[in-house]
């Protein structure tokens, strides 16, 4: 019937061949999409937001309008606010180690790859202030939405087997000393990249430098690495 749509379509290929397409086959796909894209801006927007005011200054309102999307879809997805905060955290650490995954650090020889680690970390924190920021506000709340994150529970034990493979590595060949712990290591190489970028503010009138000058974060990635090379070195 005109002005009816009809509930299937016809396509007719090169070979005059016809198939018929069911139009309701197609809507689970497009939902599911769009229930990801949506749930994903959802995301990106509370992750600015919280970055930017804290879980406490937060307003869920100005999350769904940054996100175009309304509050009862925030609910609907999340929860709350706290559960929203859980997940932006989730996604940034699950973020973090997707992009160190991509480095095929068990390619590289041992010292290359820790060096690769180390600058990767250092690259990553300056692009992703928002990171840093998020890490700062949980420990503030003493990790009480990490603890509850089945997600980081999961995720994060292989990141520690990750350094402890390229540590035997090393030691095998004869280019690291051996008695490192990998848990030790992954805290220093965060903390090297980490306190120059937090302190930053303070930093650049203690010793009256300005920090993000490009010849200093230069300078202090090179300093990164040749610090972490003589911890491990044989």
């Amino acid at each position: 019937m005109a002005g009816k749509q009809d509930p299937m379509q016809v396509h007719r290929d090169g070979n005059s061949r016809i198939s018929v397409l069911t139009v309701s086959e197609s809507k689970p796909v497009v939902r599911t999409r769009d229930a990801e894209a949506t749930r994903q801006r959802i995301l990106n927007a509370a992750k600015r937001e919280f970055a930017h005011f804290g879980l406490g200054g937060a307003r869920v309102d100005e999350i769904a309008k940054r996100a175009k999307a309304n509050k009862r879809m925030i609910y609907h997805y999340f929860g709350g606010k706290e559960e929203l905060f859980t997940a932006v955290l989730e996604d940034a650490y699950l973020d973090i180690r997707a992009a160190e995954r991509k480095l095929n650090l068990d390619a590289m020889p041992p010292m290359e790859a820790m060096e690769a680690l180390v600058s990767f970390t250092w690259n990553y924190y300056l692009k992703n202030p928002e990171f840093i920021i998020l890490v700062n506000s949980e420990n503030l709340h003493k990790a009480r939405h990490l603890k509850k994150s089945d997600v980081i529970k999961s995720e994060y034990p292989g990141f520690v087997s990750l350094a402890q493979k390229i540590i035997d590595r090393g030691v095998t060949d004869g280019v690291f000393r051996p008695g490192l712990d990998p848990m030790q290591l992954n805290i220093t190489i965060a903390a090297i990249n980490y306190f120059y970028l937090t302190n930053r503010y303070t930093g650049s009138i203690v010793y009256g430098r300005d920090l993000m000058d490009p010849d200093l974060l230069k300078a202090r990635i090179a300093f990164n690495i040749d610090t972490i090379r003589r911890l491990l070195r044989a």
